[in-house]
């Protein structure tokens, strides 16, 4: 059931580089649907020539998305914002973005469609983020029931914008918050992991119609993230409780920063642990084990040393 053309939107993302090269080792055509085709075209080369296909496409506008789709086996959906901005508004990406990318496919009569949501999604949240990410996937599911959805945790590999940027603040402060005191619960996912249960849902019709939550192997406060990323750096900073009506107060600055560290509703997010619930299926359920970050995070990391990556760790 290998499609042979499949259009990727938000191709040129972290998560989007992953998916687009493992289909292009799988042997499909692939389209990178983004807004910008030159942040795609680094992608060219995991595959044939022509292989790979940087297009332009804006989901907020119709003809561009129905350009995308048109002629497709599948679509991928992987578009998605972390913070708002001029017209990148959660409502306008998440759920309005979904939805005309699934009408597209519908209208082309594709059925093989995978949504990226996000753990927690839920129309009951107090943040809007993670209502968005639901309203989405209901978006997606009334136009194509058929639609798989995949909802991980946090996502880290090489050249995340989680584990980086934490590891990157600790070269130069001398100490990182704890929003609500790091209490706070994830289940670290790697980005290859991801990408291979997309890949599965889009090549397994057994997987039409089903909802999946991906997490890792280990559950991990917020704080024992942090000190994981100091014992693969030899770094170590001093970790500040930040009750959650300060980091309120400091999100409303931040968020008059063109790439703000830190929003309100990020902070309302932190509310709530970030893990697998246990009622839906997860990674095993696709045949995929997955990969702890004690494993995959001394590959990538490194840079941070001090003295560089070839450096003998020092102990914190």
């Amino acid at each position: 059931m290998t499609p042979n053309l499949v259009t990727v939107f938000g191709g040129a993302g972290f998560i989007g580089r992953q998916v687009v090269r493992e289909l292009a080792a799988l042997g499909c055509r692939v389209r990178v649907a983004c807004r910008d085709p030159e942040q795609a075209l680094a992608l060219k080369p995991a595959g044939d020539v022509g292989q790979i296909t940087p297009i332009q496409a804006n989901i907020r506008h119709e003809g561009s998305v129905r350009a995308a789709v048109r002629g497709a086996d599948a679509v991928v959906n992987l578009v998605g914002i972390l913070y708002e901005s001029g017209n990148q508004r959660f409502q306008t990406v998440h759920e309005a973005g979904a939805r005309r990318i699934a009408e597209a496919a519908k209208a082309e009569g594709i059925s093989n469609f995978v949504q990226l949501s996000a753990l927690g999604a839920s129309s009951e949240s107090s943040s809007l983020y993670a209502r968005s990410k639901a309203a989405g996937e209901a978006a997606v599911r009334a136009v194509i029931p058929e639609a798989v959805v995949i909802r991980p945790s946090v996502v880290f590999g090489p050249q995340d914008d989680f584990v980086n940027r934490f590891a990157s603040m600790m070269r130069i402060a001398p100490a990182l918050p704890l929003v609500g005191g790091g209490h706070t619960k994830f289940q670290p996912v790697y980005v290859g992991d991801v990408a291979d249960a997309i890949l599965k849902s889009l090549t397994d019709g057994a997987q039409k119609g089903r909802t999946f939550e991906l997490g890792g192997p280990t559950v991990y406060s917020f704080k024992e993230i942090l000190e994981l990323i100091m014992r693969e750096t030899g770094r170590h900073v001093g970790l500040v409780p930040l009750p959650y009506d300060l980091a309120k107060v400091m999100g409303f600055f931040m968020e008059l920063l063109p790439v703000p560290p830190m929003t309100r509703d990020q902070v309302e997010l932190l509310k709530s642990d970030n893990v697998c619930s246990g009622n839906l299926p997860g990674l095993r359920d696709l045949g995929i084990e997955p990969k702890s970050a004690e494993i995959v995070l001394p590959t990538y990391v490194d840079i941070y040393r001090k003295g560089g990556r070839y450096s003998p760790v020092q102990p914190v």
